[in-house]
């Protein structure tokens, strides 16, 4: 079993699930996270922008205060191992733009999976 998650544009979330479950793949978890990738802003260009059109600077601190993070969705999806390729198929067809901020794609091993209600482990469990 694997765990794949699945980090996308808060705006593409409908669209993801949907494709997911018209592939087969029901079980999914999402979150609303906060974060941002390595790529820096630079804010020196806002700055320059900003002075321009006489905007007062202390915007260009406000900016920087407030967009440090950006909203994203984090899918949490478990399945078997043969169905990681169709999972990571389908999300990468639905939210791949081509422009910076499409998402990241993580698959990490499963030990085991346990049901609550019921005390199935493994396969069953899911």
């Amino acid at each position: 079993m694997k765990e794949v998650m699945a980090i996308i544009r808060r705006n593409m979330i409908n669209q993801t699930k949907s494709a997911l479950t018209l592939a087969g793949i029901n079980g999914i978890t999402a979150r609303k996270v906060l974060g941002r990738g390595k790529k820096k802003v630079n804010f020196e260009l806002l700055k320059d922008i900003i002075e321009e059109s006489e905007v007062d600077a202390t915007v260009v601190d406000a900016v920087k205060e407030t967009q440090t993070l950006i909203t994203k969705r984090l899918l949490t999806i478990i399945v078997d191992d043969e169905d990681v390729k169709k999972v990571v198929d389908t999300i990468i067809s639905v939210n791949q733009t081509g422009n910076p901020g499409d998402g990241k794609i993580f698959v990490m091993p499963i030990e085991d999976v346990i049901k609550v209600r019921t005390g199935e482990t493994g396969k069953e469990a899911i």
